[in-house]
């Protein structure tokens, strides 16, 4: 097992490197100037170029990307173009808001979208099966954003029973903190919901048809027995797989929802940075999403073991 997680750890620096490069090149090579956008509309050539030469973007990019390797091996994800403050310490001071609605939209998404698939798949062809799927493949076919302004002209401007906008921690009550969370997860849950609902009807149904499975229906097992003990368990590893996969889908959709809601979460300052051109904290939020796809898929492999007793590391 630990021999394993070395190897597997080991795997992920030159995954990580092919990120880094992929994000430095990409913004090397984008339109925008953050020198013009700094001196502004009245500035002169000179000035601009004396702004390049400061911020070092004057620099050839072999030049550039190396000094970025550099600090990037130490620790150092650079300063903000902007506000001149570390990219570490901006992270720092949003990662909150972005951690507390992922962490709600797994609830919300895995908590509803496990049990809904079961019960799909143990009453296929019935008609709490077509709700599902249907509702399935409607909240996949839907833009995040779009479900989320209808939200909050259903529960905040009609009803009026939630806030539009913003964001309360926890530190304020959980009370405002869960009413500024519920329709930000759900905006965000119903496009995980609906993958990992199709996925687990689909798994369920398959291994509802294995011979083991009526066998334990013919010794007599209660039916709530046979679906948790019997298919459930037997059906987690394409459950949890995809779970693990469908974090790219939430990172993605986190910088929908924040902007929608106004969230001063990292996907909020990775928006605010692109508008600005604002490069070194693009790239430390670029990485650090991608640090943490990485790190996902290593516990969900991990993860195999606990489900599948023939999978030994």
């Amino acid at each position: 097992m630990l021999r394993y997680l070395l190897k597997r750890l080991l795997a992920t620096i030159p995954v990580m490197g092919v990120v880094a490069l992929f994000v430095f090149s990409l913004l090397y090579l984008s339109p925008g100037d953050p020198a013009a956008v700094i001196a502004g509309d009245i500035a002169t050539e000179a000035d601009i170029a004396r702004i390049r030469a400061q911020l070092g973007l004057d620099q050839p990019y072999l030049v550039r990307f190396g000094s970025w390797l550099w600090a990037l091996a130490h620790g150092d994800l650079g300063t903000s173009i902007f506000t001149t403050l570390p990219v570490t310490t901006l992270i720092g001071q949003r990662v909150e808001p972005t951690l507390a609605l992922t962490v709600c939209t797994l609830i919300v998404a895995v908590g509803l979208a496990v049990p809904l698939g079961v019960l799909a798949a143990a009453r296929a062809g019935g008609w709490i099966d077509r709700v599902v799927m249907a509702v399935s493949v409607l909240g996949f076919s839907v833009p995040v954003f779009v479900i989320a302004y209808g939200l909050i002209l259903l529960f905040a401007v009609q009803l009026e029973w939630l806030p539009v906008q913003g964001y309360r921690s926890l530190k304020e009550g959980f009370g405002p903190f869960i009413r500024h969370m519920i329709l930000p997860s759900l905006a965000l849950g119903i496009v995980y919901m609906a993958l990992i609902a199709r996925i687990t009807r689909a798994t369920m149904l398959d291994v509802l048809a294995q011979d083991y499975v009526r066998t334990a229906t013919a010794k007599g097992l209660a039916p709530r027995t046979v679906l948790v003990r019997h298919a459930l368990k037997n059906a987690a590893v394409p459950i949890v797989t995809v779970i693990g996969i469908g974090v790219a889908l939430l990172i993605g959709g986190v910088v929908v929802t924040e902007t929608v809601f106004a969230i001063p979460g990292l996907g909020r300052l990775t928006v605010d940075a692109i508008l600005r051109r604002d490069y070194p904290i693009i790239q430390g939020v670029t990485l650090l999403f991608s640090a943490v796809y990485v790190l996902v898929n290593l516990l969900v492999d991990l993860s195999y073991s606990l489900f599948d007793p023939r999978i030994r590391y």
